[in-house]
């Protein structure tokens, strides 16, 4: 044994004393490693990788910075190690002993402890990847960049690259060496990958026909993923899960060529890690719809139940659509209301247009009045002539319409800052996450600590993130993830104690069910216990509470717009200018008609009868002429209702509704709901009619 360590120790002296003398230089695009005179080896990387930072030498390995990631090389120039970065570094530093990588984006700067090369090279905190196909997509680019003569130096240089392993593995497909495909197939499998990568690499040996090896780096991602705290809770853009791998993109290049057998492991891929993923129901029910013609009718149903249940928790459990259809609806709404109001008013000025034009001849007749009278002339309006009741009806079609305007540009503005990159990347935390997040001016709510205090935790600061929970106080979500700080430390009552208070606040909350042994079936607590099986589960946000945290809900956005009516008019995140000054001609109409409350009727006004251009209007426009009653604004609403929804027949709106008229049954509906309006407005004219002339005779008649 000893006669064995010794010429092991020499061998190890001597290496270390000719290794002194050797240094790496970098000169332009090529990393140079001389011992003196003698150059032992040399590696160039193209111009299209990125810049080059470095080198660094520490512990006898050299370090390299090249675009998003750094290489650890030996004196021998073999590989030891790559670090995958969230973005192109800046500097290295070994100062201290410990070498610190320092990556920079777009007004945020990371810095990163790299661990021992020898011990699997990896990055001590957490990365966060950006959606950035530049960074996510950096070594499937780096292998395309390397000429097909030198595919095999390249390989041998870089081993870590399993891209080019897949290239060999091509090649050797092509001209019929099957040892030498398996071979290179395995070595694509060998080692450690973000989970972009191995998304991207999973589909490049799909297409290249080695389904099981596909399954088995999917399985990896999934892994990987969990491991960086991604969360099927989560949303995530379409523009994320392009540079993620694009797995949503290869499914629908499956579903094309009718490869279903291989789409069903894609799909079952982004239920597990990205269910929630924009534009994830039009595939899910294109899926289900292809299995039910296949006569897999049961599986078909499996689907179109998951995407039901992932509704929950969304705004008014509508789906991850919810803020456009709420839109929708309020584009309906208030098309109705400016129907109803617009009849009224219509109305009320044609009954009253005789009277005026003699109570306004002696001011200078109907439009000169204006001029010379004014304050005597606005006396007069029409609205004016119109008893209290008939007012109050008109100031509350008007308080409605305020309301469905401001409803209208709360679901704008929500849908846009929902959509805002920082939420929809399947994960919170990182540099480039806590930029973005700051541009959306989260409002100073228990919900805006709740998503605050995740992220510290998701990066590893839980003294940051008890202190944001601090500012959320009795909120379920945060006493679960308060209890999974305490378990970490390994208090195990205080825990318990933080999920059961958790439960009680909200019964259907899955993670503190999770957490105390209870087996809920929700895509992350399946999720949780097959890849994070040791870990207690954290609380995410639902999209309810990013709404209060991003927007507020319809109050607040109507109090803001009452405050300060002209900040309607300021362009911001899904604000409509146009929109706002909707709003304050409609805030205006309710000031003039509160206003006009105030006024008496001019004594002129019991002379107005029931002229005929009032007795069209009011069998024209259904419950327009019955505004003393309740039931009469309600027949104007619902008239105002059937045809705002069959506008787009006529072609006067183009906007989307929740009410589709081009369907035989909603058509059908709206028409016979319109019909019904018309009869019973008909029957109050006619009894209208018959009470006028009762009393014209018993007027007229002998006393």
């Amino acid at each position: 044994m000893r006669r064995g360590v010794l010429p092991l120790a020499l061998m190890v002296l001597a290496a270390l004393a000719s290794a002194a003398g050797a240094d790496a230089v970098l000169e332009g695009r090529t990393l140079r490693y001389e011992d003196g005179a003698n150059l032992r080896w040399s590696r160039t990387y193209p111009a299209a990788l990125g810049d080059l930072t470095g080198p660094v030498t520490l512990g006898g390995s050299t370090y390299l910075g090249v675009g998003p990631v750094v290489y650890a090389l030996g004196v021998n120039g073999a590989l030891q190690a790559r670090y995958d970065l969230p973005g192109p570094v800046t500097s290295l530093d070994a100062s201290g002993g410990t070498l610190r990588a320092s990556i920079q984006g777009d007004g945020y700067v990371e810095r990163f402890t790299l661990g021992d090369p020898r011990e699997g090279g990896h990055v001590q905190e957490r990365v966060v990847f950006p959606p950035d196909p530049e960074v996510t997509g950096w070594l499937a680019r780096a292998a395309r960049l390397v000429p097909p003569g030198d595919l095999a130096r390249a390989a041998r240089e870089d081993p870590l690259n399993p891209f080019l392993a897949l290239r060999e593995a091509q090649r050797a497909g092509a001209r019929g060496d099957r040892y030498a495909t398996l071979n290179a197939v395995r070595r694509t499998l060998g080692g450690d990958l973000p989970f972009p990568a191995w998304v991207e690499l999973a589909a490049a040996l799909d297409a290249s026909g080695f389904p099981a090896a596909a399954n088995l780096a999917l399985d990896r991602a999934r892994r990987d993923a969990a491991a960086r705290g991604y969360d099927p809770e989560v949303r995530v853009s379409r523009e994320a899960l392009f540079a993620y791998g694009n797995p949503s993109g290869y499914v629908g290049t499956l579903l094309d060529q009718g490869r279903l057998g291989r789409a069903e492991v894609w799909m079952r891929y982004l239920r597990d890690l990205h269910p929630r993923f924009e534009g994830g129901p039009a595939l899910y029910a294109r899926y289900a719809d292809l299995l039910e013609a296949q006569g897999r009718s049961g599986e078909a149903e499996e689907w179109r139940q998951f995407t039901r249940e992932l509704r929950a928790g969304t705004l008014y459990n509508l789906g991850a659509e919810a803020p456009r259809r709420v839109r929708d609806a309020l584009r309906l709404v208030t098309l109705a209301l400016l129907l109803a109001l617009g009849a009224a008013l219509l109305t009320l000025t044609v009954r009253a247009w005789r009277v005026q034009g003699e109570d306004t001849r002696p001011l200078g007749g109907r439009w000169a009045s204006w001029v010379r009278h004014p304050l005597s002339r606005a006396r007069r309006a029409a609205v004016l002539y119109a008893p209290a009741g008939e007012r109050l009806l008109l100031v509350a079609l008007a308080a409605g319409l305020v309301v469905s305007v401001a409803g209208w540009q709360w679901a704008n503005t929500t849908a846009a800052r929902l959509n805002a990159p920082a939420l929809n990347i399947g994960t919170y935390g990182g540099g480039w996450y806590a930029a973005r997040l700051d541009d959306l001016d989260l409002r100073a709510v228990p919900d805006t600590a709740l998503l605050a205090g995740l992220a510290a935790q998701l990066d590893g600061d839980d003294s940051a993130a008890r202190e944001r929970y601090a500012q959320a106080p009795g909120d379920a979500c945060a006493l679960n993830n308060l209890g999974v700080i305490a378990q970490a430390r390994g208090d195990g009552p205080q825990a318990r104690e933080q999920y059961r208070a958790a439960l009680a606040a909200r019964p259907d909350l899955a993670a503190p069910a999770y957490n105390l042994g209870l087996t809920p079936a929700t895509p992350g607590t399946l999720f949780q216990r097959t890849y994070r099986p040791a870990e207690p589960r954290l609380c995410y946000p639902d999209d309810r509470s990013l709404a209060r945290a991003v927007n507020g809900d319809l109050s607040v956005t109507l109090a803001r717009d009452l405050r300060d009516p002209l900040g309607t008019l300021s362009p911001g995140p899904g604000q409509s200018v146009r929109l706002g000054w909707v709003f304050l001609g409609a805030l205006a109409l309710l000031g003039l008609l509160i206003l006009a409350l105030l006024i008496p009727r001019p004594a002129s006004a019991s002379r107005q009868g029931r002229p005929a251009g009032y007795r069209l209007a009011a069998l024209l426009l259904p419950g327009a002429a019955l505004l003393e009653g309740a039931w009469g604004g309600v027949l104007l609403l619902t008239w105002g209702a059937a045809l705002a929804g069959l506008a787009p027949l006529a072609g006067l709106t183009r906007f989307a509704t929740p009410l589709d008229p081009t369907q035989p049954a909603t058509r059908t509906a709206l028409l016979t709901l319109l019909a019904v309006t018309y009869a019973l407005n008909t029957a109050a004219f006619i009894a209208a009619e018959l009470r006028q002339a009762r009393r014209q005779r018993h007027e007229t008649s002998p006393s």
